[in-house]
């Protein structure tokens, strides 16, 4: 026997906007590795040669960094309009604007021959990289779980997050494909480097038809009909909400510093380099290996959020990955190929688990009328705090000690702040998201909050709309 029609309906919507936040920020993520992916390659000869090849490789790494930085700007603009004028307008601004910077990059001009224009154009595209990536991912995290039941939050927020590794393992593999295969040598440093970056202009074509076929979230209807936007949400956020803001972004930062040194710039280039010796196909191979899994266990913890909980499902990856930080770079070291795979597999696992819950928790933790602005801008600094520089600061500290043990030492500090900020969230599993529950939202998301929440006084009442 078939669903009931409105069943029916709201599944098969369910559907397309699960295809459409994971296609889309499959693409998104995809153009913003690959950059990372050129600098730790290519980047350092091409745009700051001059520097020679210790300070230019650094170069490279900073110039990963610095779209960071813009990215709250990002999620600043995409907060604020996500939350007056909707989701799914900023899901599709985003996602033209991220793939016209990546494409353009494929055309630059060199520093042999543009001179010093070449690394400043490149730095501008690499900023607006990083604002498309700041509103982002907010919007396609919110478009998931408010249209999920409370009982698939978990699930349906992890389906964008699945964007992150997938987007990984489309960059390396291309880049792979086109080192290994189609501009070996010195072609690929010639002019195979610019494929995978003019290739974004397809793909965003594909993710632009798909994002703007999907409904708007059911909560910012609601919010529009109540006609109940705030006027200006971040000011509000960080009036109310400031301490949510900073403990939500440190739990971000120790699986961002992970990921975008382990699977982004640094290990394909310390793995290739002088130190360990290995060539750089295998490596990207191992790297789009390592995506495959990061896949899995994202697409794993968002179902285990469901069953135990965000919380405990994020103290078990954030375990997993403070176990392997040493065993990574010793991994590594041995330059083997087979131990290279094993590290960056094993590394992975920790990645997933504490990746996969994070859409779903954000979104239970902050207030429907702000709620765009806090989990976009708390992704973003967390962004910051983690991975900005983390390719950066592991070449700085291999330079200045000669070993991995201090990069292993940076991860493993990383990953205890982070566990610190879990332990002073609470898991709002199932709480209704919607705008009429706005007081419940306001109160309880910190365990500061905890013993009046669980005495049962009533929530302050939510304060009167601006309009």
């Amino acid at each position: 026997m078939s669903a009931p029609a409105p069943v029916a309906q709201q599944k098969a919507n369910q559907r397309r906007v699960a295809a459409a936040t994971l296609i889309g920020t499959t693409i998104e993520w995809y153009d913003f590795f690959i950059y990372a992916t050129a600098a730790g390659l290519v980047f350092a000869q091409l745009f700051f040669e001059p520097s020679g090849q210790s300070i230019g490789l650094l170069l490279a790494f900073a110039s990963v960094g610095i779209s960071f930085l813009f990215r709250p700007l990002g999620a600043f603009l995409a907060g604020h309009f996500g939350d007056k004028i909707g989701r799914r307008p900023m899901l599709v601004i985003t996602l033209v604007l991220m793939g016209a910077a990546t494409t353009l990059i494929g055309i630059l001009p060199t520093y042999e021959t543009a001179g010093v224009i070449a690394p400043i154009m490149l730095l501008m595209l690499r900023i607006l990289q990083g604002v498309s990536a700041g509103g982002e991912w907010g919007g396609a995290v919110l478009m998931a779980v408010e249209h999920a039941s409370p009982g698939r939050r978990g699930r349906a927020g992890a389906v964008p997050q699945l964007g992150v590794p997938l987007g990984m393992l489309l960059a390396a593999g291309v880049t792979a494909l086109m080192i290994g295969w189609i501009a070996p040598g010195d072609a690929f440093l010639e002019w195979g480097w610019r494929v995978p970056f003019l290739l974004s202009v397809v793909l965003v074509g594909v993710g632009y038809f798909i994002r703007r076929a999907v409904d708007e979230s059911p909560v910012f209807e609601e919010i529009a009909q109540r006609k109940e936007q705030t006027r200006v949400p971040v000011v509000e956020l960080f009036r109310k909400h400031w301490l949510l803001v900073i403990l939500a972004a440190v739990v971000f930062a120790g699986n961002n510093a992970a990921g975008y040194m382990a699977t982004g710039g640094f290990i394909p280039s310390y793995a290739s380099g002088p130190a360990v010796g290995l060539e750089r196909t295998d490596v990207l191979l191992a790297v789009t290996f390592a995506a495959a899994l990061w896949f899995c266990f994202t697409l794993l913890s968002g179902f285990l959020s469901d069953v135990i909980g965000r919380k405990r499902t994020y103290l078990i990856g954030f375990a997993s990955q403070a176990l392997m930080v040493f065993p990574l770079f010793w991994l590594i070291n041995t330059g083997d190929l087979v131990l290279l795979y094993v590290a960056l597999g094993l590394f992975t696992i920790g990645l997933g688990l504490s990746y996969g819950p994070q859409a779903a928790w954000y979104s239970e933790i902050f207030p429907a009328s702000v709620r765009f602005s806090g989990v976009s801008i708390s992704y973003a600094l967390g962004a910051i705090i983690g991975g900005a520089f983390a390719p950066t600061i592991a070449q700085a500290l291999v330079n200045a000690t000669g070993s991995t043990d201090a990069v292993s030492f940076y991860l493993l500090a990383m990953t205890g702040l982070s566990v610190v900020a879990v332990a002073l969230l609470r898991d709002r599993r199932g709480i209704d998201l919607s705008v009429s529950n706005q007081a419940e939202q306001e109160v309880g998301a910190t365990i500061f909050d905890h013993r009046r929440a669980a005495a049962g006084e009533a929530a302050p009442a939510a304060e009167p709309a601006r309009r």
